[in-house]
């Protein structure tokens, strides 16, 4: 059916189950809906709804269903791998206007929340309690729970805290069929299998949360954080391996090197050490005397580890001045370059510095100029590769180079993504990663879920030919028997 026809089709059959104000179907109205934060692709959606309760999405489910219209959830769009990123001739469902915080409950220490609610709203709504909710990405401001769901979302204080897996504890979501699922408990344990987990990180290919709870915990009575200098990035590697090996948890420790920290200071005036080749930010949080503990068992490892330089942050205004410039890495490389590609990628601790000589060496020969920060506590990677559009070819390259940083990350024993997803970004690093027969069984854990193969398909998991393509693997006639899973 042309687009057209279908987009036609699409809103006369949504019409009869939502409002008609839920529905976008113009070029103009859907033009925003186009790409998410990786905006270098875009595709403008046939239709966009935007359901305001659970009822309606499984009422939009089930149209799609019937007409065999493919879905891709959206949140906020703040995330950095296409995971929003229509699909040609598709339906855009966004929960942005399920943004109702339903319950903070201080005696168990959860919030239930609509998935449109906002990350830092969570705290914002804990914090007369004394309770907050821990990960905190970058976008907290904007980005929304159920996307931090989607793609299990990390922060700067995820050493600690751990990721959004470690902070949900129940959802409730609409499958393809229209049914509704609950995943996971409020009490310690759920019966069962494990599918919150499965469920967590799974970028909307299984089905679209209506509902979440999280985690609370309380605030910290006070925070200090250390900001270490090194005048070499190799040593600051080293240190974040030492601090952890003496059995230091830190609240948070990210690395910046010299070309971060040269981007970042003229923006948000931190205080940064611009003479160093690389600073890590260490903070302890708890009692003040847990703190002052801390603070000083982590000030003699950072010393012994060859530091150049400790601040001790001693207010909370010097402490959140200190963060300022990490929290603000991404927009401050779109002041000094009109385009910039964030890499995500996951090392052992142990091979930090391997991999920034080995980004250094990548820089020469690509020609191009890569900001490294890191979540250095847990080994996430986030290498700015800063380029500019408007060359030809300049996209490309810059793509390669990323490519390229994550098959050193595999090749190290890590992964190809920490906390942003694979969406469509990273297809091809997947065939790198894994084997067909592994790829085969996430299909078939997607299939279970969704066996119209409706919901985001083409993200995350990339098709057997599509790695034979890509030249990583040989995949044989018959080598894989599934004869119903529907491939890309």
């Amino acid at each position: 059916m042309e687009s057209s026809k279908l987009r036609t089709a699409i809103v006369k059959a949504l019409r009869q189950v939502i409002p008609a104000h839920c529905i976008l179907a113009d070029a103009e109205d859907t033009r925003p809906y186009e790409c998410d934060s990786l905006s270098t692709y875009k595709q403008l959606p046939l239709v966009v709804a935007l359901p305001e309760n659970e009822a309606q999405i499984v009422a939009i489910l089930k149209v799609c269903r019937e007409l065999q219209v493919t879905i891709v959830p959206r949140g906020a769009g703040t995330g950095l791998s296409g995971g929003a990123t229509p699909i040609e001739n598709g339906v855009v469902l966004s929960t942005a206007r399920l943004n109702k915080i339903i319950e903070i409950n201080p005696y168990a220490r959860t919030a239930k929340v609509q998935p449109g609610v906002r990350n830092l709203a969570i705290s914002d709504a804990a914090a007369s309690s004394g309770l907050y909710y821990a990960p905190d990405p970058s976008s907290q401001l904007a980005c929304t729970i159920g996307g931090n769901v989607a793609e299990n979302a990390g922060g700067v204080h995820c050493l600690k805290y751990g990721l959004t897996v470690h902070n949900v504890l129940h959802v409730r979501i609409a499958t393809i069929d229209g049914d509704i699922l609950e995943l996971g408990s409020e009490a310690l344990d759920a019966p069962g299998l494990d599918l919150l987990a499965v469920f967590i990180g799974s970028e909307g290919m299984l089905g679209i949360v209506t509902e979440i709870t999280v985690k609370l915990i309380p605030k910290a009575q006070t925070a200090q954080v250390i900001m270490a200098s090194f005048s070499e990035v190799e040593q600051a590697g080293h240190a974040v391996a030492q601090v952890i090996a003496e059995g230091i948890i830190p609240a948070g420790l990210e690395m910046m090197d010299q070309t971060s920290i040269k981007m970042v200071e003229p923006f948000v005036h931190a205080g940064y050490d611009m003479s160093a080749a690389a600073i890590l930010l260490c903070e302890a949080d708890g009692n003040p005397e847990e703190v002052a503990e801390e603070i000083m068992r982590m000030s003699a490892v950072l010393n012994a580890a060859g530091a150049s330089n400790l601040t001790v942050s001693f207010s909370e205004a010097e402490r959140l001045k200190l963060w300022s410039g990490r929290k603000n890495a991404f927009p401050a490389a779109g002041r000094i370059s009109p385009d910039y590609y964030c890499v995500d990628g996951t090392i052992p601790r142990k091979h930090l510095a391997q991999v920034l000589r080995a980004i250094t060496e990548m820089e020469g020969r690509y020609q191009m100029v890569c900001a490294n920060v890191f979540h250095a506590g847990d080994g996430n990677l986030h290498p700015l590769i800063l380029f500019d559009a408007n060359h030809v070819g300049a996209f490309e390259k810059a793509e390669a180079f990323g490519a390229e940083i994550l098959e050193l990350c595999v090749k190290l024993g890590g992964t190809i993504t920490g906390e942003h997803g694979v969406g469509i970004e990273k297809l091809n690093s997947m065939c790198v990663q894994f084997n067909a027969e592994e790829l085969a069984s996430f299909m078939a854990v997607k299939h279970a879920f969704d066996p119209h193969n409706l919901l985001n398909p083409t993200k995350g998991i990339p098709s057997l030919n599509r790695c034979a393509e890509f030249g990583r693997m040989h995949v044989s006639n018959g080598s894989i028997s599934f004869p119903d899973l529907p491939r890309f």
